[in-house]
């Protein structure tokens, strides 16, 4: 899946247990995002330490609509997300 296609992306990495908890909590109730690992993309890296003040800080998410959050939880993103699929079927 690509960006466009989910209201949520996790900028993350494997071996972060902050990621691998908030990955298993959206998938638990199933969810949908999409996942960039910031070890293996420069680009995605570069825009996580642009919005934490110069550090690579994950797991940080970025919504559709342009906001980001860094180390949300699970709750928090699904209420976003629903927030966000509300706004785009009117």
């Amino acid at each position: 899946m690509t960006a466009e296609t989910n209201h949520v992306t996790i900028y993350a990495t494997t071996w972060c247990p902050y990621c691998t908890s908030l990955r298993k909590r959206l998938d638990r109730t199933e969810t949908p995002y999409d996942l960039v690992d910031v070890e293996l993309d420069a680009e995605a890296a570069a825009w996580v330490e642009s919005v934490n003040d110069g550090n690579r800080v994950v797991p940080t998410v970025k919504y559709s609509d342009g906001t980001h959050a860094t180390n949300p939880e699970a709750s928090a993103v699904r209420r976003k997300l629903e927030e966000l699929t509300a706004g785009s079927t009117d």
